[in-house]
């Protein structure tokens, strides 16, 4: 983003919301306000759903915004938009990659064409060939909204019979919903910070799906720091990572997930602008591993608001 800063530096977080993952983002936003504040920022926490939209957020007059908000209205290219009229700086990727990373056919679309590996997909509607999609793409295979994050309403389908279902119970989250083919293996998720990655995570949860329980609420989900792999594997996990963001023109901070088949094959899942930055997240542990601290993280990711 290439609005520049000036010179008082008030900063608002942005958290809240009204999207399916308003929750997590308040839990987000509060962790950043107070690492913040504890740097000595002048900071103040916004949330738009309750707090008078955007016109509340312009009579705060910040000089800078450091984006907490997932989902839509937040993470999709929409208020990156709204920020670059109003002239505030802010965290994270621009309009395009925000609209692209937060639309998973679209991301993949572009991979594909760029020739990274990602699984095969095709869009999903009320009158779909169910067997039809189940023979193409194979079984097991996931179903998923086109344009939520936190695994909200991601199913895992076994049967063609299963799979009107899942459709139906994604798109009551999204009109637009995708099947995807299931690769079986281990998760890896890897953290991308001012162009470098981050250590690599392997996610492991005991249920097997790192759905949203896995993600926020469980304390079974483990998390492996090292991930495991050897240092050249985990190199090129790291420059797929790093090219897959890029992809997309993604800027600043994000998250690359990942699956690695038994062949030891990586595929590409999809791409975070505006990760969690909650107890549970990925972003912080890794950077901890790296030796960067929760506030010293986010006075990192702060600092690339505003860069030309």
């Amino acid at each position: 983003m290439t609005t520049q800063a000036t010179g008082t530096d008030r900063v608002a977080v942005l958290y809240g919301g009204d999207s399916a993952e308003r929750e997590v983002s308040l839990k987000s936003g509060a962790a950043v306000l107070a690492a913040l504040t504890r740097a000595g920022v002048d900071a103040v926490g916004f949330d738009p759903a309750e707090q008078g939209g955007l016109a509340g957020l312009e009579a705060l007059r910040p000089d800078r915004v450091f984006i907490a908000l997932h989902g839509r209205g937040g993470e999709d290219g929409t208020l990156q938009g709204a920020l670059e009229l109003l002239g505030i700086p802010y965290t994270g990727s621009g309009v395009l990659a925000s609209a692209l990373g937060m639309d998973k056919q679209r991301t993949k679309l572009v991979w594909q064409a760029l020739g990274l590996p990602t699984p095969e997909s095709e869009m999903l509607g009320p009158d779909a060939d169910w067997s039809g999609v189940a023979e193409r793409l194979g079984l097991p295979l996931i179903v998923k909204p086109v344009h939520e994050g936190s695994t909200l309403g991601i199913t895992i389908v076994e049967t063609p019979e299963a799979l009107e279902d899942a459709y139906r119970d994604a798109a009551r989250f999204d009109a637009r919903v995708m099947a995807e083919r299931f690769v079986r293996g281990e998760e890896y998720t890897v953290s991308v910070l001012d162009d470098a990655a981050l250590p690599a995570i392997r996610v492991e949860v005991p249920s097997g799906f790192y759905d949203y329980e896995a993600k926020y609420l469980s304390d079974e989900t483990r998390y492996h720091l090292p991930c495991g792999l050897e240092a050249a594997e985990e190199a090129r996990l790291a420059a797929l990572c790093r090219e897959a963001f890029a992809a997309i023109g993604g800027e600043g901070w994000g998250r690359v997930d990942v699956m690695r088949d038994a062949e030891g094959r990586f595929w590409l899942l999809e791409v975070n602008t505006v990760p969690g930055m909650t107890d549970h997240s990925l972003v912080p542990q890794a950077a901890a591993h790296a030796g960067l601290d929760f506030d010293a993280l986010v006075t990192r990711i702060l600092a690339t608001a505003g860069r030309a």
